[in-house]
């Protein structure tokens, strides 16, 4: 058996860019993509992305450039998922949320060479670009229009989305990687403009989190996939690439409403939805929530959602899956695994269970809880906490332009630091607890603390600042501020001027909801703000 071993015919590069390919023949006449009123069959979606792929190369794309798109859940925004990396690029989805300040930096700091632009996002990224240093060359940009509800291009623009789909060869040959370990996607974390973290994953790396997130979730063959969670989060927890492998029906939508969400679920059979606790809440409140016809599975990550809303969200008929992961694991890699006899068990206990991370899906290797100091597992007793470490063919190559960080997060002991705190109970499912970088997830959105805290110190009356998580039956997690004034200000500013202040340098999402005037902020015996205490504060007040 030693003679044995690696040869062409059985060490082809993984890549999930082969689940289109194979689409196009398995389900060539099934619906791809349904938006309003068009429908798109994966034979279409095939073409069409092989010829948007072919136009790219035709206007200087090569392989390993950086090519970006600013878009909502649209037609264009799936494609483009396969269109880019088939030209041989990596992949950018930037986050529609953010301001046109940290567009910039993110376009710069990724050297994007080409930016697709949603016709509704023009003049944020074109405000983005006016930013640029004089010296630095800006990326080209296209147009995606939307029939009716187009801008005109102007000179900004080299072209419109369906102008380079329709100048493209339809017979492209599509660039396959040369190394399975090749980049794919860059997804930045958040929102930082200090130093951005630009997770860069390869092809192997997502068709593994690809195939696990199907198994994990159980997705049947031909599901109808409601895409109410954004694409550019963790390119859609890669149920982009994974509804091509099943060859599921991908409704669009531009925005979400909640009354849209069930009218396309009665409409088209919806079979399963992704999206934050804040997606639960928002159906399980609304006042156009009635029983569905049929049941409708749905996978929420990020803060737990709380036992009323699993609960109230359940009644309607939705089944509600419960995961964790990051960026850096390109999805979900931790969930739920459901037990039958838990079905016997009171709803509250049901719902306390399901709020709990869970065990590891198939695309870790491996996952534990270690005391940080000495890398040591802590006990399976639901109460000793520690770090939660992954290590697994999902996990990111690393920070781009940032060793330091990459090397912080990856260490040399073979394990993927995620810097959130957790418990492990007895039965074996981990506990996310805390986020020990004060991580505040809002709505799915990642905010760091400290970041907020940098443009809460730019206000002249402010001596200290504090931001903590503030639990929110909309959002899941809004950040709460402490601040303490300086005592030499005659006028102190008031909590609604304060927001304001924040909401004109920050992304909107990131300001603080909630500010609270203290004349201290309880600190360690070393000065360090002692921020559980904050928490205690808060969580007293809800």
């Amino acid at each position: 058996m030693e003679q044995l071993g690696s040869k062409p015919a059985n060490s082809c590069p993984l890549t999930p860019l082969g689940f289109l390919d194979r689409a196009a023949t398995a389900y060539a006449n099934s619906p791809s993509v349904v938006y309003n009123d068009k429908t798109y069959t994966w034979s279409e979606t095939y073409r069409r992305c092989l010829q948007l792929a072919s136009s790219l190369s035709s206007v200087g794309v090569e392989r390993g450039h950086v090519v970006s798109v600013i878009a909502p859940n649209i037609p264009a925004m799936y494609e483009l998922h396969f269109a880019v990396p088939m030209s041989g690029a990596v992949l950018n989805t930037v986050n529609t949320r953010l301001d046109a300040r940290t567009i910039s930096v993110l376009l710069r700091h990724s050297e994007s060479k080409l930016v697709f632009v949603d016709y509704q996002f023009c003049s944020l990224v074109l405000e983005a670009l006016s930013l640029f240093p004089r010296s630095t060359e800006t990326p080209k940009l296209v147009l995606i229009e939307e029939d009716g509800l187009s801008m005109t291009p102007t000179v900004d623009f080299i072209d419109t989305y369906e102008g380079m789909v329709g100048n493209g060869d339809p017979n492209f040959k599509w660039v396959r990687p040369k190394s399975e370990w090749d980049p794919m996607v860059l997804n930045y974390t958040s929102g930082t403009t200090s130093s951005p973290k630009g997770v860069v994953h390869c092809h192997r790396g997502l068709f593994i989190i690809t195939v696990g997130s199907l198994i994990d979730w159980g997705i049947p063959s031909q599901p109808v996939f409601l895409w109410t969670l954004p694409m550019f989060h963790a390119n859609g927890w890669s149920y982009s690439w994974g509804m091509a492998a099943v060859g599921g029906t991908n409704i669009c939508l531009r925005k979400i409403h909640v009354s849209t969400i069930y009218s396309l679920i009665r409409q088209h059979g919806v079979t399963h939805i992704c999206g934050a606790p804040a997606v639960l809440n928002m159906l399980s409140n609304s006042p156009d929530a009635k029983p569905l016809d049929k049941p409708v599975k749905i996978l929420t990550s990020g803060a737990p959602p709380s036992p009323p809303v699993l609960l109230r969200t359940e009644s309607l008929g939705f089944t509600v899956s419960h995961s964790y992961g990051l960026t850096e694991a390109a999805g979900f890699v931790v969930s739920c695994a459901w037990k039958p006899d838990w079905n016997s068990l009171p709803d509250t206990e049901r719902a306390r269970l399901k709020a709990r991370q869970g065990v590891r899906t198939i695309a870790l290797s491996e996952m534990d809880v270690v005391d940080p100091a000495t890398g040591m597992s802590v006990k399976h007793d639901g109460s000793s906490t520690g770090e939660i470490v992954f290590r697994g063919g999902s996990i990111m190559l690393g920070y781009l332009k940032n060793p330091e960080a990459t090397s912080s997060s990856i260490r040399e002991n073979g394990w993927f630091y995620t810097g959130d705190i957790g418990v492990i109970h007895s039965d074996g499912y981990v506990e996310l607890k805390d986020r020990s970088k004060d991580v505040i997830i809002s709505g799915g959105e990642n905010i760091n603390s400290t970041e907020v805290e940098t443009v809460l110190y730019m206000h002249p009356a402010v001596n200290e600042a504090a931001v903590v998580a503030r639990q929110d039956k909309f959002w899941g997690e809004t950040p709460c501020a402490f601040v303490r004034l300086k005592e030499e200000f005659c006028r102190k500013p008031t909590g609604e001027e304060m927001i304001e202040f924040c909401r004109d340098r920050l992304p909107h999402y990131m300001a603080p909801k909630t500010v609270i005037f203290r004349d201290e902020i309880p600190k360690t015996s070393t000065g360090k703000i002692q921020k559980f205490v904050l928490r205690e504060i808060v969580n007293a007040m809800d």
